[in-house]
């Protein structure tokens, strides 16, 4: 596991934003799969049974991480409601080279509608990328996605990159709003302690 730093949660429980998760699907079908990954984590024998933790700075909430074949799978739990609060996974992207693939990963997030809109999203990508892990959108955003990574934007490094044919392209730090909305650009944010240099070494990125 990547060494991240702890997790500080307390402000995004008690100072809302106007953020969105990334993946828009009906809430009835979020409950559902987050009250089935719930059970799981509770069930002694399931591989998602007594997974690590790690501090959130607040009692409220338990945070437990495992990582699968290179991917880091995030679940936030609410100790005192006995619920799981939603969850982040930063993916491998198929459409990156080998030489990439190490360096980055796609978050993808989930969270019921009573945790939205309460930075608990931007609080697990700001731990994946102080850790040093690299993030790249996915080939579409939804409206509150793309806020969260201009939000995020703002303090970290990164800008904006064409993938296609395994190939990464740097496209420089802003685009035009049509080069913005082309299916191959997406939005690369770097790890803390990475440079623009360094990434371009270590994944071929020209």
């Amino acid at each position: 596991m990547v060494p991240f730093p702890a997790l500080g949660l307390t402000s995004a429980l008690t100072r809302p934003l106007a953020l969105r998760i990334d993946v828009e699907l009906a809430s009835g079908e979020i409950e559902r799969e987050l009250g089935a990954l719930h059970d799981r984590i509770h069930r002694p024998g399931d591989r998602l049974h007594d997974m690590p933790a790690l501090p959130t700075g607040t009692p409220a909430l338990r945070l437990r991480y495992r990582e699968a074949d290179g991917e880091y799978y995030v679940y936030v739990e609410d100790v005192m409601q006995r619920r799981l609060a939603g969850y982040t996974v930063f993916n491998r992207l198929i459409e990156v080279g080998r030489r990439a693939d190490p360096w980055v990963r796609a978050p993808h997030t989930k969270f019921a509608p009573a945790y939205q809109r309460r930075g608990l999203a931007r609080a697990l990508y700001r731990w994946a990328l102080d850790g040093g892990l690299c993030l790249l959108s996915g080939a579409r955003q939804s409206a509150g996605a793309h806020a969260l990574w201009q939000v995020l934007g703002a303090d970290y490094d990164g800008g904006y990159v064409d993938l296609r044919q395994k190939t990464l392209t740097w496209l420089g730090e802003m685009v035009s709003p049509q080069e913005r909305e082309g299916l191959h650009t997406r939005r690369l944010l770097l790890g803390r302690g990475c440079t623009l240099q360094a990434f371009m070494a270590r994944t071929g990125m020209y």
